[in-house]
């Protein structure tokens, strides 16, 4: 589907607003300058009409202008709903249409046993594929739900981060120290261990997929202060250009083409990290030095009580992990 560019209909708003603002100020000055014998014989009702009158013009000026930069941002809205169902539409598409490929060529012959090994392996790497784009999807609409409350409990981020990290690291066949996962001070937080597990998740995949091989990803536990607890991932990867940082958790955005050459995504991975954080009383940051010079990503999350002495430092060499 071609989509429509929006510069046509801007460009159209923003001449309108400034006709508007010049008929508006022109008016002013042609009542009270040109006209000044007939100014000089106005009552003060005439110039508070006159006043009230420039006002409710200035506010139609405002209201033009606030409803142009509405329709601009529903527009790229639309853009980016359409661009992520055209992905969603791909994801699915593409290991359906494989396994619907090796069931046909299993049906039609009988591939000695060492190939059926190979026909059921890509079968399963396919169905992994398709339950992570549900579960995006799924995990998505959960994070916008606002009347549900998150678990309270105690977490133990380095048990946490380990478990994620083996699943990424199994995912991408990585070397056990492709990530390096660094503990000091408190490392436990309060929250729901599912809901952080797929924040975490999301964000080592990223990592991981938008690195060049091999990945090498450095995560750190650390209490900022005696209440939060912060986690940083950091990449060595492609980079973030400077004026999408603030973009990159919008829902549906995906950071250059580059990026979207780079990996396949959704545009929801951190969307969903920023949702899940923010409903946790957390902040996500996303820094980056440019494109080509890797990103870091600081989560802050409410540390918990300390119902036990816990290490001052744990160091182990570990995988990368999902997500953008």
């Amino acid at each position: 589907m071609r989509r429509r560019s929006i510069g046509f209909p801007l460009t159209i708003g923003i001449v309108a607003s400034v006709l508007a603002l010049v008929l508006g100020v022109g008016w002013q000055i042609l009542v009270v300058s040109d006209l000044s014998p007939v100014a000089r014989g106005l009552t003060g009702v005439h110039w508070a009409l006159l006043i009230l009158g420039g006002l409710f013009f200035l506010l139609l000026i405002v209201g033009l202008i606030l409803l142009l930069v509405w329709l601009v941002q529903e527009v790229r809205f639309n853009q980016r709903q359409q661009a992520f169902l055209d992905t969603v539409t791909h994801e699915m598409k593409t290991p359906l249409a494989s396994l619907r490929l090796y069931l046909d060529t299993l049906r039609a012959r009988e591939p000695d046993a060492e190939r059926r090994r190979e026909f059921l392996a890509h079968m399963g790497e396919d169905v992994d594929r398709l339950q992570r784009t549900v579960e995006l999807v799924l995990a998505a609409a959960r994070a916008e739900d606002r009347t549900r409350e998150p678990r309270r409990e105690r977490v133990e981020l380095p048990t946490l981060l380990e478990r994620c990290i083996d699943e990424v690291r199994v995912r991408h066949g990585l070397p056990e120290d492709a990530v390096t996962l660094t503990c000091s001070g408190r490392c436990a937080v309060r929250g729901d261990a599912d809901e952080f597990g797929v924040v975490f998740e999301n964000l080592l995949d990223n990592a991981v997929k938008y690195s060049d091989p091999p990945p090498h990803v450095d995560v750190r536990v650390s209490d900022a202060d005696r209440e939060r607890v912060t986690v940083e991932i950091t990449d060595r990867g492609i980079g973030i250009p400077p004026a999408e940082l603030r973009k990159i958790f919008q829902r549906f955005h995906r950071a250059g083409r580059d990026v979207q050459r780079k990996a396949a995504g959704l545009g929801l991975g951190l969307f969903i990290v920023r949702s899940l954080v923010l409903r946790h009383g957390g902040r996500v940051v996303a820094r980056s030095e440019g494109v080509g010079r890797g990103s870091r990503f600081a989560v802050t999350l409410p540390a918990a009580r300390e119902e036990r002495p816990v290490p001052l430092e744990t160091t182990r060499a570990h995988v990368a992990h999902p997500g953008r």
